[in-house]
C-alpha cells in the first residue's frame, strides 16, 4: 500500500512539476522556479519511498518468508539486500542458537517431587522457516517448543530415581532429554542443540539421605582399597619371607666343615699378622674358632 501510494504521488509530482514548467517559461517570476523546485523534491522522495518498498535487508542470523496475500514463498531470503514484490510482507526469522528456561516440579521414579530448572538450546532451521511460517507462524517457541520441553522433561525424569537428578547420572539424564525433545521438534523444522540441567532442587530430606547414601558406599570404597592394599602387603612380605627361606636353605647347603676349618685358619692368620695389641685364645676342640680379646 505504501508503494502505491509513493507512485501515485510521484507521478502526480512529475505532472505538477511539468505542468509548472510550461507555465513558467517565459514569465521570469521566480515563484514559478521555487514551486517547480518543491514540486521536485516531493517526486524525488515518493522516488525514493517507492524503490525502498522492493527492497528488504535481512539481518546476519535471520532468513525472510515473504508472504503476498497468503501465498507464502517455499523460498525464503538471505542475509543481505534482497529484491521483493513491493505488495509483499517479510517476515523475518532468527536461525540463531537461542535459550528458553524452564522451572518446573518433575516426578521422579520413587514419586517425589522435585524442583527442576533447564535450558534449552535451539535453532530453527532455515530451509523449514517458511513451512514454520505457514504452519506454525512465527511464534513457534511459545506454541511448539515450550510445552514439549515440559512433557519430555516430566516423562524422562518419572522413570529415575531423584539421585539421578543429583549424582553424575544427571549428564546422561540431559542427553536423553535433548535426543528425545528433537525426536518431537525437529519434523516441525527447530533443532535442540542441548538441554542442560541447571539446578536441581531436592527434598532437604531426601538430600541429607543421598549424601548420606553416597558418603556410605565412598566409605565402602575406600574399605576395599584398604583391604586390597593389606592383602597386597601381605603377599609382599610372604614372598619376601619365602626367598629369606629359600636363601638361607641355599647357603645351609653349601656350608661344609672343611669350609668353616679353612675359614677359621684364615681369620687366625689375619689376625696374627695385626699389628693391634690383642690377646687370641684357639677355640677349644677340633671346630673351635678363634676367640679375640682387645687388651686396649
Amino acid at each position: 500500500m505504501l508503494f502505491i501510494l509513493s507512485v501515485l504521488v510521484a507521478i502526480i509530482a512529475l505532472v505538477a512539476f511539468g505542468k509548472l514548467a510550461s507555465a513558467g517559461r517565459g514569465d521570469g517570476f521566480p515563484v514559478v522556479g521555487a514551486s517547480r523546485a518543491g514540486v521536485g523534491i516531493v517526486a524525488l522522495l515518493a522516488a525514493l519511498v517507492a524503490v525502498s518498498q522492493v527492497l528488504t535487508v535481512i539481518p546476519a542470523g535471520h532468513v525472510g518468508v515473504v508472504d503476498f496475500f497468503g501465498t507464502v514463498s517455499p523460498v525464503t531470503l538471505k542475509a543481505g539486500i534482497n529484491f521483493v514484490n513491493p505488495l509483499a510482507r517479510v517476515f523475518k526469522f532468527s536461525v540463531k542458537t537461542q535459550e528458553i528456561k524452564e522451572t518446573m516440579d518433575v516426578p521422579s521414579k520413587e514419586g517425589l517431587t522435585v524442583q527442576l530448572e533447564i535450558s534449552a538450546l535451539f535453532h530453527l532451521d532455515p530451509d523449514k522457516a517458511a513451512e514454520v511460517y505457514k504452519s506454525i507462524g512465527p511464534n513457534y517457541i511459545e506454541i511448539i517448543l515450550e510445552p514439549q520441553v515440559r512433557s519430555v522433561v516430566r516423562g524422562v525424569t518419572a522413570g529415575y530415581e531423584a539421585k539421578a537428578l543429583y549424582t553424575s547420572e544427571r549428564e546422561m539424564l540431559a542427553e536423553i532429554i535433548q535426543k528425545d525433545l528433537q525426536k518431537l521438534v525437529g519434523p516441525r523444522g527447530i533443532t535442540v542443540e542441548a538441554s542442560p540441567l541447571r539446578r536441581v532442587g531436592l527434598p532437604v530430606g531426601l538430600t541429607q539421605a543421598i549424601e548420606e547414601k553416597l558418603r556410605a558406599e565412598q566409605e565402602s570404597q575406600r574399605m576395599q582399597f584398604v583391604l586390597l592394599k593389606e592383602k597386597q602387603e601381605a603377599e609382599r612380605k610372604r614372598i619376601e619371607a619365602q626367598g629369606i627361606a629359600d636363601f638361607q636353605m641355599i647357603v645351609t647347603k653349601g656350608i661344609s666343615e672343611p669350609l668353616l676349618r679353612w675359614k677359621g685358619i684364615e681369620a687366625t692368620e689375619k689376625l696374627a699378622a695385626s699389628q693391634n695389641a690383642k690377646v687370641v685364645i684357639i677355640g677349644a676342640g677340633k671346630d673351635g674358632l678363634p676367640l679375640i680379646l682387645d687388651t686396649k
